[in-house]
């Protein structure tokens, strides 16, 4: 997943002018569709609520319609698990070759004192999303080699990407990498079986 740059040329230094701010907004949410108002916000030096009116004159929807825009377009039927069971939202799914999906980690998903995210629903939206790209009736994980590169904190957006790596008979590798905003913060490589 791309980071939320400005297109070449744009600082968000020197303010832009309406029209080019819109015109780069559109170019930016077409080139990551995830970007929040607050990202753009940030990304744009301006308020979250000319965003949001931005976003309003143009008819771009808000962040969930944007990612179920592009799940409807993006998604085989996944035959493991039901979508629910999938831990984040599933964006695209191309079975038996790679997925991803979104979690955002919310106040259920932390330590309350810290909070920074309990690992348990880090592995779990990696591992579920292992387990959703296998194209079979039931399949389940073997085994796991996990690493958390660094913590992850409430608010941050969870973008996780499982690819199969190889495939031996009833075995597959898929090798999962999560990332907020660009950075790796999680990886992880699944054994998982197809199951007869």
């Amino acid at each position: 997943m791309p980071r939320f740059n400005l297109p070449v040329g744009v600082s968000t230094i020197a303010r832009l002018s309406k029209k080019d701010r819109q015109t780069s907004l559109v170019q930016t949410l077409r080139e990551n569709p995830f970007a929040t108002d607050e990202d753009l916000a940030n990304l744009f030096g301006v308020s979250i609520q000319t965003i949001r009116l931005d976003r309003l004159e143009l008819g771009i929807p808000e962040l969930r319609e944007r990612i179920k825009s592009v799940a409807e377009r993006n998604l085989d039927s996944i035959r493991s698990l039901d979508i629910d069971e999938v831990i984040g939202e599933v964006i695209e799914i191309q079975l038996d070759s790679h997925a991803f999906s979104v979690l955002e980690i919310k106040p259920e998903h932390v330590f309350a004192r810290t909070k920074i995210a309990r690992g348990h629903y880090i592995f779990a939206q990696a591992n579920s999303l292992a387990v959703a790209v296998i194209d079979a009736e039931v399949a389940l994980t073997a085994s796991a080699r996990i690493r958390f590169v660094r913590p992850v904190k409430l608010g941050e957006k969870l973008v996780a990407k499982a690819t199969v790596r190889s495939r031996n008979g009833e075995e597959s590798k898929v090798r999962v990498e999560t990332k907020v905003q660009g950075e790796t913060v999680f990886t992880a490589t699944f054994r998982v079986f197809r199951v007869s």
